[in-house]
C-alpha cells in the first residue's frame, strides 16, 4: 500500500523536535544549578514538558503519514507512548544534569535513552488499529535504533557540555546544538516510519478516526505552548538565580572585605594583632605535634626610633609613607613562612620559624640594618632606626599574648639603652605577670577592706633623745599572703592611679590617729606624710590636706609633707608654686632621700624647704668611710646654712649616732631607736618621753657620759 507525507506537517514535526531539544538544554541547566528541592521540581516539570514535546513531534510525524485508507487509533496505546516519552525525558534530564558523565555511564545511558525513544515510537505505531498488522523491515528498524542511540549519545554530550555557561555565544551554541539534536530525533522517527510495511487491502477498524491536519495543529500548539511556558519560566528563573548569585557574590565579597579590614591594617595591608595572635597560636599548636621537626618560634616586636619626631614635624602623610616602606622591607626580609603584622602606631610584629637561636640573631640583626637604611619620601631623605625585642618559644613557654608582652619588654630595654638594636627577653624577669595583676586588683580593694594599716617610725632629737616626730608608713596585711613588703606594693601603686587613692587614705588615717593621741594627752608630735610625684601634681592637693586637718581639729604644724628629690625637680616651676602654697599655709616641707636624686643646690635655694633627710646609703658606713663622713658633714653644714634642719635616715649603730652628734645633726631615724610600729606601740613610746627610748636608752646616756 502506497503511503505519502504532508510536507508542512513534516516541517512542523521537525520544528517541534528542535524546540524540544533547545528546551532540554535549558532544563538540564536549571536542574544542575538549582537547589536540591528546586532541582526536583524542575526535573518533574522538565520530564513532562520534554516528554510531551517529543511525543508531540512523534505524533505530528505520524499524522503527516497518509494512506489511501482512513487510519484509526487506540487512545490507550497512544497515551502509553506518551508515558514512555515522559519517563525517557526525565531520565535524560537527570543524567544530563549530573555532576559527572564518564564514558561508560554515557554509553549505557545513551542505550537506555535510545531504547526508550524507540519504545515510544513503536508503541505509538502500535496504536494504529490496522489489519493485517504493520510489518517492519528489520534492517531499517536496526538503523532506526542505531540512530536513536547515536542521537541520545550526542544529545547527552551536548546537553551536559552546554548546560552552564555565561559567555556571549552560549545561546547561539545551544541553538546550534538544538538544531542538530532536533534533526537527529526527526531522522530517527522518519527512519523508523520508513521501516513500516502495510499490506495491500489492509483496513482499519475500531479506535478513533482523527482529522490529521487539525489534530496536528492542535497537538503542535499545545506542545509548543507547554514548551514555550517551560522555556520562558526557565529563562526567568535562571535570571532570578543569576541575580541572586550576583547579590550573593557581592555580599560574599563585601563580607570578605569587612573581615579582611577587621583583621588587617588598612594603611599597610598587614595582618593586625588579632590575626597575628591567631597565626601564632596555630604555629604553637603545630610545633608541639610529635611528628613535627623541632624548631624555634621567634616573636619580634619592632618599634621605630625617632618616628614620632618625624611624624610631628613633617606631617602624618610622610609618616604613613614611612610605615608603608617599613612594611615592604620587613616582608622582603622574611621567608615565605614568616608573618609580618602591624601592632599599631610605629610598632610591628614578626613571627618566624628558625632552626636555632643563631638564625634568630641573624634575622634580628638584618631587621635592624635594613630599617636603618635611608627612606626617600617625596624627594626627602629621612633616617630612622629600630628597637627590636625578641622572645622565642618554647624557651619562653607562654601564651601568644604573653609572648608579645615579653617581646615588648625586651624592646623597651633596647629603647632605654639608646635604641638601634635588638635584645632578647629572659624568661623569669618580667614583672607583668598574672600574679602581679591579681595583686594590683587586691590592692585596689585593700583600703575598703581594712587591710591597710599605718605604722610609725620615730624621729628622735639627737641632743635630747626625745621623740619629736613620726613618719607614717603604709603596711598591707593581705588576707591570704599575710604581710606584703612595701617594696612589693608601693611601686605597684605608683605605676597606676592607686597611689593617689592610697595617699588620701594615709593622710586621713594619720590625721585621725594624731587627733586620738592629742586627746589622750600624749606629746604634741608632728607626723611626716610621704607624697608621691603623682599625688604632688593633683590640683586639689592643698584643699585636700586642709580639709583633712580641719576635720580632725589639727593645725598645719602637726603635719610634715615629705617629697623625694625626683618629685620636686620634675617641672621645677610648678613644684615651686605648689611648695609656696604649702609653706604659706603653715606646712613644713621635707626633702626625702636627699643625695640619691638630682641634689641640685639651686633648688634648695629657690624652694621653701624646711628639712632635709639624708638617705641611709650615706649613713650605713658612717664612721668607716671618710668620703661618706665628708658628704654627710657637708650636707648638714649646707642645710644649717640655709636655715634647714637635718634628719639622718637608717641609723642602726652607736658609731653612726656618735658621728651624727659630732656633725651636729638635728634628728635621726632608724632601727637604733625603733622599727616602724603600730599606733599602740608608738603610744607606749610617747608616754615614756622624755625618758630614754627603747633599746637606745643606754646609747644616749653612754654618749653623754663619754662625750
Amino acid at each position: 500500500m502506497h503511503a505519502t507525507y504532508s510536507s508542512w506537517l513534516v516541517s512542523l514535526s521537525i520544528g517541534v523536535a528542535i524546540l524540544v531539544s533547545f528546551t532540554s538544554l535549558r532544563l538540564a541547566s536549571r536542574v544542575a544549578e538549582s537547589t536540591p528541592s528546586a532541582g526536583r521540581t524542575w526535573l518533574g516539570l522538565g520530564a513532562v514538558s520534554m516528554g510531551v514535546g517529543i511525543w508531540a513531534m512523534h505524533f505530528i510525524g505520524m499524522l503527516a503519514f497518509t494512506l489511501p485508507i482512513q487510519l484509526r487509533y487506540s487512545i490507550g496505546i497512544t497515551f502509553a507512548s506518551l508515558g514512555a516519552a515522559v519517563v525517557t525525558s526525565g531520565f535524560a534530564i537527570k543524567i544530563a544534569s549530573s555532576e559527572k558523565l564518564g564514558l561508560t555511564r554515557h554509553v549505557l545511558c545513551s542505550l537506555v535513552m535510545g531504547l526508550g525513544i524507540v519504545t515510544m515510537h513503536y508503541t505509538g505505531m502500535r496504536a494504529i488499529l490496522i489489519f493485517p498488522a504493520i510489518s517492519y523491515d528489520p534492517i531499517i528498524v536496526a538503523a532506526s535504533v542505531a540512530i536513536a542511540v547515536t542521537a541520545s549519545f550526542a544529545a547527552l554530550w551536548l546537553t551536559f557540555r552546554l548546560r552552564s555557561g555565561t559567555h556571549r555565544l552560549i545561546w547561539a551554541a545551544r541553538l546550534g546544538a538544538a538544531i542538530i539534536m532536533g534533526l537527529a530525533i526527526a531522522g530517527m522517527h522518519y527512519t523508523a516510519m520508513a521501516a513500516s510495511e502495510f499490506s495491500a487491502g489492509a483496513f482499519c477498524r475500531g479506535g478513533v478516526a482523527l482529522d490529521n491536519q487539525w489534530l496536528a495543529i492542535s497537538v503542535a500548539l499545545a506542545a509548543l505552548a507547554l514548551l514555550a511556558i517551560t522555556l520562558v519560566t526557565g529563562v526567568f528563573d535562571a535570571h532570578l538565580a543569576a541575580r541572586a548569585r550576583l547579590h550573593s557574590q557581592r555580599l560574599e565579597k563585601a563580607n570578605f572585605l569587612l573581615a579582611h579590614q577587621a583583621m588587617h591594617d588598612t594603611l599597610t595591608n598587614l595582618p593586625g594583632r588579632a590575626l597575628f595572635i591567631d597565626r601564632l597560636q596555630a604555629a604553637i599548636t603545630k610545633s608541639v605535634q610529635p611528628q613535627r621537626i623541632s624548631t624555634l618560634l621567634a616573636v619580634m616586636l619592632i618599634d621605630l626610633d625617632r618616628f614620632k619626631t618625624i611624624n610631628d614635624s613633617l606631617g602624618h602623610c610622610m609618616g604613613d609613607e614611612i610605615l608603608r616602606q617599613v612594611a615592604v622591607r620587613l616582608r622582603e626580609l622574611l621567608p615565605i613562612t614568616g608573618v609580618v603584622a602591624r601592632l599599631g602606631g610605629d610598632e610591628f610584629l614578626v613571627l618566624l620559624h628558625a632552626p636555632d637561636i643563631r638564625s634568630v640573631i641573624g634575622i634580628g640583626q638584618r631587621v635592624v640594618d635594613r630599617l636603618r637604611q635611608p627612606y626617600i619620601v617625596e624627594t626627602v631623605e629621612l633616617h630612622l632606626a629600630a628597637s627590636v625585642g625578641i622572645t622565642t618559644y618554647p624557651f619562653d613557654d607562654s601564651s601568644p599574648d604573653a609572648l608579645i608582652s615579653h617581646a615588648d619588654e625586651a624592646m623597651y630595654e633596647i629603647k632605654h639603652g639608646g635604641g638601634n638594636g635588638y635584645g632578647f627577653f629572659v624568661p623569669g624577669t618580667t614583672v607583668f605577670t598574672p600574679q602581679r595583676l591579681q595583686l594590683e586588683n587586691d590592692l585596689r580593694r585593700a583600703p575598703q577592706r581594712g587591710e591597710l594599716v599605718l605604722h610609725y617610725q620615730p624621729q628622735v632629737e639627737i641632743s635630747s633623745g626625745r621623740i619629736v616626730g613620726l613618719e607614717a608608713l603604709a603596711r598591707w596585711h593581705h588576707p591570704v599572703r599575710g604581710w606584703i613588703p612595701p617594696l612589693d606594693f608601693i611601686p605597684l601603686a605608683e605605676a597606676s592611679d592607686l597611689i593617689v587613692h592610697i595617699g588620701r587614705w594615709i593622710l586621713e588615717e594619720a590625721c585621725r590617729q594624731a587627733r586620738i593621741w592629742l586627746d589622750e594627752g600624749l606629746a604634741d608630735t608632728c607626723i611626716a606624710i610621704n607624697l608621691s610625684a603623682r599625688q604632688f601634681r593633683q590640683p586639689d592637693l592643698l584643699a585636700m590636706i586642709r580639709d583633712s586637718i580641719a576635720r580632725h581639729g589639727l593645725q598645719p604644724g602637726h603635719i610634715v609633707i615629705e617629697l623625694t628629690e625626683a618629685a620636686v625637680m620634675t617641672h621645677v616651676d610648678q613644684s615651686a608654686e605648689i611648695l609656696e602654697q604649702l609653706h604659706g599655709s603653715g606646712f613644713e616641707v621635707a626633702v626625702d632621700d636627699f643625695g640619691t636624686g638630682y641634689s641640685s643646690l639651686s633648688y634648695l635655694k629657690r624652694l621653701p624647704v624646711s628639712k632635709l633627710k639624708i638617705d641611709r646609703s650615706f649613713i650605713i658606713d658612717l664612721g668607716q668611710n671618710a668620703k661618706s663622713d665628708s658628704i654627710v658633714r657637708a650636707v648638714i653644714m649646707l642645710a644649717h646654712g640655709l636655715g634647714m634642719s637635718v634628719v639622718a635616715e637608717g641609723v642602726e649603730t652607736l658609731a653612726q649616732l656618735s658621728c651624727l652628734r659630732e656633725f651636729d645633726c638635728d634628728q635621726y631615724q632608724g632601727y637604733l631607736c625603733s622599727r616602724p610600729q603600730s599606733a599602740a606601740g608608738i603610744a607606749q613610746l610617747l608616754r615614756r618621753t622624755p625618758d630614754p627610748i627603747a633599746d637606745s636608752a643606754g646609747a644616749h646616756w653612754l654618749l653623754d657620759s663619754t662625750g
